[in-house]
């Protein structure tokens, strides 16, 4: 259960590079290190094609050479986020929790099965009734994987997050072994449901479901309080000041 109920704030960042994304993360989570109570701020964005390893990512789930993604200037980047190999890409709702573990009262498997509710949520409200499975985290239609958690986490700060597929090309997952899983198909919303789900669409439902399930208010803000955050003593307050 959360014990903590301070806003947290909700920033739709839009379509950035994944290697910016990281750095503006690496950044909140030493600005939060040092800071105020009720400073957790989750990140929305959508990437461009980018493969990225995480601490168990070897290699030898990229079923291609390297130089054919070089080729389609699509980065491999390794990280220091849990799990396997995966793919982010223009149609994939991507969420980037800056959020105090400790503060909030949450083990890390409880945190995870709070990210894998957003997404099942989600899909629910596009028609879609998606779950866990036993053999890796995230969330699962029937046998085929819809949306990937993969966190880190410094001084007690949990950072990356989740990726929900929505309308974005497979194709790509078909180069790698998704997860470090032999054998897995991936699959979206929009093939899912039938009929293309929109990003819009997919995020129309985010605010509610975060306050559902982390059982607080999150507070929509622009990217300027991003930079705000970073730059000045405590202009996260002072926002929920001028929101109240």
């Amino acid at each position: 259960m959360v014990r903590k109920k301070e806003a947290a704030g909700l920033v739709d960042l839009g379509p950035t590079d994944y290697a910016a994304a990281y750095c503006l993360q690496l950044a909140l989570v030493e600005k939060r290190r040092s800071g105020q109570p009720g400073d957790d701020l989750f990140l929305l964005t959508e990437h461009p094609s980018t493969f990225t390893l995480g601490r168990r990512g070897g290699r030898q789930n990229l079923m291609v050479a390297e130089e054919f993604l070089k080729e389609r200037h699509i980065p491999l980047i390794h990280i220091e986020r849990g799990g396997d190999i995966t793919f982010h890409g223009p149609g994939q709702l991507v969420l980037y929790p800056i959020f105090h573990l400790h503060q909030a009262g949450l083990r890390v498997a409880e945190y995870v099965h709070c990210l894998e509710e957003v997404m099942i949520g989600l899909a629910a409200a596009c028609g879609v009734v998606a779950g866990r499975d036993p053999r890796n985290h995230g969330v699962w239609v029937g046998d085929q994987k819809l949306g990937s958690v993969g966190i880190a986490i410094r001084h007690g700060i949990a950072f990356h997050g989740l990726a929900l597929n929505v309308s974005l090309d497979l194709i790509p997952f078909s180069w790698v072994n998704p997860c470090g899983l032999a054998g897995v198909r991936m699959t979206t919303l929009s093939r899912e449901c039938g009929r293309e789900v929109t990003l819009d669409a997919a995020k129309k439902d985010l605010l509610g479901r975060l306050t559902h399930i982390f059982g607080r208010p999150f507070i929509p803000l622009s990217k300027d309080h991003v930079d705000a955050i970073l730059h000045q003593p405590d202009p996260f307050r002072q926002t929920q000041v001028a929101a109240a």
